[in-house]
């Protein structure tokens, strides 16, 4: 790594995690290229605009782009540090897909050299960092692996997970603390003078394994902990009660700290990563794999719920408010919103609406529908039931003379004072069912 405090960084994939690490870092002072296999993405970032909704990211890579500090292209080349942000999916069986991450890594070995850093940042079950490492340590026979040989290594290879909220992905890149797994202690040293240029929160140093696990461990406490609050809405619907007050009376106790819940889980961390953990221990994770059974089973209530409402009103017109899998962001992934809203489509077809403000076009199952996408003006003006499915702000602030006379079926609690007669009406329609 070059000692100016300025090594040139090579980030792979530029998508919702990568674009924005690399403009952080770009902003730091490094020159920065950004891989992607996206011509079209490659193209847009070139012109100094971005793909992704992201608050305050479009300014910062206008400005990093101009000032030559960030590009990006189809093809790798040679640089100090390697930043992988490429996807870990799983599949039908919710084994996870690791063949990104180790196409990335067979894309920089060839141009990797004496010096460099290469640190994973994506989602992986444990164990991901060291097959790279194995992988990289075969098609580069030339260069000494750390891990695999008994001399000073030439390269060091490091896993550090980002931990960012989206909708605040530039603050929490810089001030969120880090945990950063080498592979050898030396190569988590070399990561932890990399992350410290751009980052002002605590870098803290451990081995590879427990940074991967660290990362499964916090989405899967997330889960489970939502899997709690969303079986109690389930609960608080089969006794008429509404889950929002239980909540908010059960909260005052001064140890008590229930989430809120809602339609499901999306996203990709907290919807995929505790299947990461299951699958590398699957006798010893009931809890968790019944937390990932109680949210993915809470879409299928809700739809319950939903069609239980429409039905009792025939020829009713219905708006879904929400596609995205959290509030006021464009990322649809793994989203409980958009699955609900698609079976509602299906079966309800030119009755249906879909407001979803950070979209200009609907996902493609919704094509051949005969469903619409409106703004949340014309929802408010010719739909006559409501279905909250992402607290989006823009539906939080509809005050309640523009939706007393609806029929709304709230997922997320934004409109506490909707008519209780209405909200107790889907309860009993869902409890009828």
């Amino acid at each position: 790594m070059k000692s100016d405090n300025k090594p040139s960084v090579c980030v792979v994939g530029l998508g919702y995690i990568g674009l924005p690490t690399a403009a952080v870092i770009a902003r730091s002072g490094s020159k920065v290229l950004g891989l992607d296999v996206s011509q079209k993405v490659v193209d847009t970032i070139n012109r100094g605009e971005i793909h992704i909704e992201e608050v305050d990211l479009d300014g910062l890579v206008q400005g990093v782009v101009a000032r030559g500090l960030l590009s990006a292209s189809t093809e790798v080349a040679p640089a100090d540090v390697f930043v992988i942000a490429v996807p870990t999916p799983f599949d039908k069986d919710h084994a996870p897909d690791i063949s990104y991450v180790l196409a990335a890594g067979r894309t920089i070995a060839p141009v990797l050299k004496a010096g460099d850093v290469v640190i994973l940042e994506s989602t992986s079950p444990v164990g991901t960092t060291e097959k790279m490492r194995d992988m990289i340590a075969h098609m580069r026979p030339d260069l000494k692996i750390p891990g695999l040989t008994r001399e000073t290594p030439d390269i060091s290879i490091a896993y550090c997970p980002e931990r960012v909220l989206p909708g605040r992905i530039l603050e929490e890149l810089t001030n969120n603390d880090r945990s950063i797994g080498g592979v050898t202690p030396r190569c988590a040293r070399k990561a932890l003078a990399f992350y410290k240029r751009f980052v002002r929160g605590e870098c803290v140093t451990t081995d590879a394994r427990s940074a991967e696990m660290t990362k499964l461990v916090e989405n899967a406490y997330r889960d489970v902990n939502i899997a709690f609050a969303n079986e109690l809405s389930i609960v608080s619907d089969r006794m008429g009660l509404d889950v929002w007050e239980v909540i908010r009376l059960a909260n005052r106790h001064p140890r008590v700290n229930i989430l809120s819940p809602g339609p499901g889980v999306g996203g990709h961390c907290i919807a995929v990563d505790p299947w990461f953990i299951v699958h590398g221990a699957p006798e010893e994770t009931p809890l968790i794999r019944t937390a990932r059974g109680v949210n993915d089973g809470k879409m299928h209530h809700v739809i319950a719920k939903a069609e239980a409402l429409i039905d009792a009103h025939p020829g009713a017109r219905i708006a879904c408010l929400g596609l995205a899998f959290k509030a006021n962001i464009d990322d649809f992934r793994e989203s409980p919103a958009r699955f609900v809203a698609s079976r509602i489509a299906r079966k309800y077809g030119e009755r249906v609406s879909v407001v979803e403000p950070y979209a200009d076009t609907l996902p493609i199952e919704f094509t051949d529908t005969g469903v619409v996408h409106i703004d949340i003006d014309e929802a408010l003006e010719t739909c006559d039931i409501l279905i909250v499915l992402v607290d989006h702000d823009v539906f939080r602030v509809v005050p309640l003379a523009e939706r007393a006379d609806k029929l709304v079926y709230d997922t997320r609690g934004i409109w506490p004072d909707q008519p209780r007669a209405v909200r107790e009406d889907a309860a009993k329609l869902a409890l009828a069912g």
